[in-house]
């Protein structure tokens, strides 16, 4: 952008409005306005009088800046002010304000542009259009609200690829899974021979190259040492001698089971130029070989997951739910050679698939578990619900507490209290042997074809379980059945070295009504993240006692909100007074998302609150600063 001052449609003299600088038009101040992120000021110019059609001298509009800079409060304002959302911008009218947001990853100034009547396909230089932009940079939730809008899944984008090809490459499983939610690829040709097809393959290609060094590679193409033939021996050593100037500098990034690989090259403490791009090419593939009922054989899944490493990874995940889908019995006798594996990464890949083909239902994925998930009760299941467990069906109730203590006021259809008691760990390790797993599950609970054969094999992987990736897998596994000749396998690394081990204990310990003393220790745990699964199958235990109580009034005050809210939801349900001021300090959280899990389990428990004064105030408490 040049100093000159922007141009603008017919307003208020120049100089006029709020905090104007002498001479200086009412459109230069907008768009400074903009670039500061001074949203006041914006409203205050727009009411003065300064267009919201404003443009700089090089014909870029005020709109598509704040598009740019993730600006979606000053979108709002000036599309409301008359702002086109249509509107090109750039010298040329090259520019949409839709795909600028896109490629940014802006989702919220997506959603305020469409909802304003931004074309969803419009298309602006090189061929780009806002969803191509969203998929090859991996932002799918981008494009899932470009898709929520009408956009076309199977448009075509630079070069004419479809979006679908163009996310493959990327290695955005995210994105793949959200076209693929939309149809992407299903219209005629779909088989193997059509986008899908085609995006496989490209998902192929990628799995046998090195993403590193291919972003290395082309980076020292475009700005690597150039052709020196024919220089000069002065102006070749001068060349030489800029290229070398050069630091590559390489960063891995992890969030949500991807890893993006950032390439970039630094020059005199600055970034020059840079490359970046996902590494889940192997799940793409597996979920595109799903869609085309391609079944590779199980050694080759295990092959990819097992060379990510991770059992948090795409990778690895994608693997697993496409053997689970599977179900058969060759799956399961590869299974059952994983678990004598001496590889602990293998013995771990083989009771993820057990967790899944003997049980016979999909666990939720233990990446959207602790403190930072969004996992607390979902809004149609009602108080029943409880803070949500990881390990228990999401469709299962919460247990009841015994009815020792006054029973929990709303709703008037909750399910029959339990009664089971609690048992010391030891006593449930004398159950370990022999009996029939099917005969000893839990009532109502889902038991796959397999599960007969894959609790011994689980409980004997337990026993020898030492590593980390090992111990965990087999405990999450053996949590899926809800079986008590499970439950031993799992309290025996209840106090396992690792956080994460001891974790997925007390994700495994919800529902079981005997894993209670054990959720108990677990509260008191060093870890955070520990405390809050613990106090999570706390709140949710069927058993009602003193002992529960203390645990969850001490976890009132964590800091955590999220666990707090689980502590004080748990105490609700048994109508402990404590839990109100608790319930209250939450609600009155400003800080907190308003439909985070914190603010969600709190605004939940308030419908256990004995119907009086405390639960009226609570139902009219709003978050406010203090």
């Amino acid at each position: 952008m040049t100093n000159e001052p922007p141009t603008e449609s017919p307003g208020p003299a120049p100089g006029s409005g709020p905090d104007a600088a002498p001479g200086l038009p009412a459109g230069a101040r907008l768009f400074e306005a903009v670039a500061s992120g001074a949203d006041d000021a914006v409203v205050q110019l727009l009411r003065a009088g300064a267009s919201a059609e404003a443009t700089d001298p090089d014909g870029e509009t005020v709109l598509y800046q704040a598009a740019v800079r993730d600006e979606p409060g000053m979108v709002r304002l000036l599309l409301a002010a008359g702002a086109d959302p249509r509107r090109p911008s750039g010298p040329e009218g090259w520019d949409l304000p839709l795909c600028a947001a896109a490629c940014g990853g802006h989702t919220e100034v997506v959603r305020a542009l469409l909802a304003a009547g931004a074309a969803p396909d419009g298309r602006e230089a090189f061929g780009y259009t806002a969803i191509s932009w969203a998929v090859v940079q991996g932002f799918a939730d981008t494009a899932e609200t470009l898709l929520e809008y009408g956009a076309d899944p199977d448009l075509p984008g630079p070069g004419g690829e479809a979006p679908l090809v163009l996310a493959a490459r990327r290695g955005s499983t995210a994105a793949v899974r959200v076209l693929l939610r939309y149809g992407a690829g299903s219209g005629p040709g779909s088989g193997p021979g059509g986008t899908r097809g085609a995006a496989l393959a490209e998902a192929r290609r990628w799995m046998g190259l090195d993403v590193e060094q291919e972003l290395r590679r082309e980076l020292t193409a475009a700005y690597g040492p150039p052709d020196l033939s024919g220089e000069t021996t002065e102006a070749a050593t001068e060349a030489e001698a800029a290229a070398e100037a050069y630091e590559t500098v390489v960063r891995r990034i992890r969030r949500d089971g991807a890893e993006t690989v950032v390439v970039e090259l630094v020059r005199d403490g600055g970034v020059a130029a840079g490359r970046e791009q996902e590494t889940g090419h192997a799940a793409v593939a597996t979920l595109l070989e799903t869609e085309l009922g391609i079944a590779p054989p199980y050694a080759e899944l295990a092959e990819r997951a097992l060379r990510c490493g991770d059992p948090e990874r795409d990778d690895w995940t994608e693997a697993v739910g496409a053997l689970w889908l599977r179900g058969d019995e060759e799956t399961f006798l590869a299974c059952a050679e994983g678990c004598a594996s001496e590889e602990p990464l293998r013995q771990a890949f083989a009771a993820d698939v057990l967790a899944r083909l003997g049980a016979g239902a999909e666990p939720e994925a233990e990446a959207e578990t602790g403190p930072e998930a969004e996992a607390g009760p979902e809004a149609e299941a009602g108080p029943e619900a409880g803070p949500e467990s990881h390990a228990e069906p999401a469709a299962e109730p919460a247990p009841e507490p015994v009815p020792k203590r006054e029973p929990r006021p709303e709703p008037e259809s909750a399910p029959e209290p339990g009664s089971e008691p609690e048992s010391e760990p030891e006593r449930a390790s004398e159950r370990e042997s022999e009996p029939n797993p099917e005969a000893e599950a839990a009532p109502g609970t889902p038991q796959g074809p397999f599960a007969a054969r894959a609790l011994p094999l689980l409980r004997e992987l337990s026993r020898e379980a030492v590593e980390p990736e090992v111990a965990g897998a087999v405990v999450t596994a053996l949590g899926q059945y809800h079986d008590r000749t499970a439950l031993p396998g799992i309290l025996r690394h209840t106090a396992h070295p690792d956080a994460g081990v001891r974790r997925r204990v007390a994700i495994a310990l919800t529902g079981h009504p005997e894993g209670a003393r054990a959720a108990l220790l677990l509260s008191r745990d060093a870890d955070a993240a520990v405390r809050d699964r613990a106090v999570a199958a706390l709140a949710v235990a069927a058993a009602d006692t003193d002992e529960i109580r203390e645990a969850l009034a001490a976890r009132l005050n964590e800091p955590d909100p999220a666990t707090s809210a689980r502590a004080a939801w748990g105490l609700a349900v048994r109508r402990d007074p404590r839990a109100v001021a608790a319930l209250e300090r939450i609600l009155l959280h400003v800080e907190l998302a308003p439909a985070g899990r914190a603010r969600r389990t709190a605004a939940e428990a308030v419908a256990y609150v004995p119907k009086g004064p405390d639960r009226s105030r609570l139902e009219r408490t709003l978050p406010r600063r203090v």
